[in-house]
């Protein structure tokens, strides 16, 4: 018969076993210099096994064991998108002891920074994925309403993001809403600020919002066609800064919270209206959707690591299953 001195021993010798199985398969993830440089480049955003293996000119099957190896260390999740899986970093595990594992290996390999090389096939990845998304937009410009309508239209979510501008404390002085559509919330900014700046890569959706302009006659309204990297590059600054609707057509969204954070000004405002992560993945080619939404974990480590604190935070169902979540943000003053 087993004591209970026994039993606990079992228990412990279990639990250690565990313990140093898990260990094992961590540290042989964590000791390859080629699984480092992946989860390096997976810091913020997500790709895919072929993106990845563009990256790192490294064959597909290659990369795809690589992948596993992260995957069974619980170092790299999938989420799908459409047809593609893509690979991202995981959120910290359960086990404290695991936990410090992960964040020690994750917080070192961030201090290495990327090569050229790497940082200019990084690039080029993303410069392909924005030229996709704007293609869509160039041809099918006229039917941007009714595919917005598929999903979340303005009129469904416009006055509550003006009740959530309303209640902060930024008034006044300049604004910039990025992605500005068809213009629709130009007018409201238009009301609220001294001059209100509206940045698009694309011309098709910015002649849009230049017709709303010029049918509201709105005289402090300017359009810029670029992306935030060119507002960066003109040293603009600005007090308060909208996206609604856009980040699920980024092709870095954490790339641009870090820009975005850049042209605020101290104590200025971001405030974001996005999708909730969903499943619908007709809407990933039906309406040019680049990410199926996002948790809203997503948003507050992207603003963290941009130097953006968080504020009230607000979520609204839709009738069709799609959840909006509107978000505000601050630039930290220290």
């Amino acid at each position: 018969m087993i004591n209970t001195a026994q039993q606990i021993n079992a228990s412990y010798l279990n639990q250690t076993a565990l313990n140093t199985t898990a260990l094992a398969v961590f540290f042989k993830a964590a000791g390859e210099p080629l699984r480092l440089d992946i989860l390096r480049v997976l810091q913020h955003n997500a790709y895919g096994v072929l993106e990845l293996s563009e990256l790192f000119e490294v064959k597909q099957s290659g990369m795809s064991h690589h992948l596993k190896v992260l995957a069974n260390a619980g170092l790299v999740v999938t989420r799908r998108e459409g047809n593609t899986i893509f690979y991202r970093r995981s959120p910290l595990p359960a086990k404290p002891a695991m936990q410090d594992l992960h964040r020690g290996l994750f917080a070192t390999i961030d201090l290495i920074e990327i090569c050229s090389d790497l940082a200019q096939r990084i690039q080029l990845i993303n410069l392909e994925r924005t030229r996709a998304s704007r293609e869509f937009f160039e041809q099918n410009v006229s039917q941007f309403h009714a595919n917005q309508d598929l999903i979340a239209s303005y009129a469904q979510y416009g006055q509550t993001v003006t009740e959530f501008l309303d209640a902060t404390s930024t008034k006044k002085g300049r604004v910039l809403e990025v992605g500005p559509g068809e213009g629709a919330f130009l007018l409201e900014l238009s009301r609220r600020f001294d001059r209100v700046i509206a940045l698009d890569t694309s011309k098709e959706m910015l002649a849009l919002s230049q017709k709303k302009i010029q049918d509201q006659k709105l005289a402090n309204v300017e359009l810029i066609h670029g992306d935030t990297r060119l507002a960066l590059e003109e040293e603009l600054v600005v007090d308060c800064i909208t996206l609604n609707m856009v980040l699920h057509h980024a092709p870095d969204p954490a790339a641009i919270l870090s820009d975005l954070a850049r042209l605020l000004k101290k104590n200025g405002v971001l405030l974001i209206t996005e999708l909730c992560h969903h499943d619908q993945t007709w809407a990933y080619e039906s309406c040019g959707d680049l990410w199926l939404g996002f948790e809203p974990n997503d948003l507050s480590s992207w603003a963290d690591a941009a130097g953006l604190d968080e504020g009230e935070s607000l979520y609204l169902a839709q009738r069709n299953g799609f959840q909006i979540q509107l978000r505000q943000f601050f630039k930290k003053t220290k």
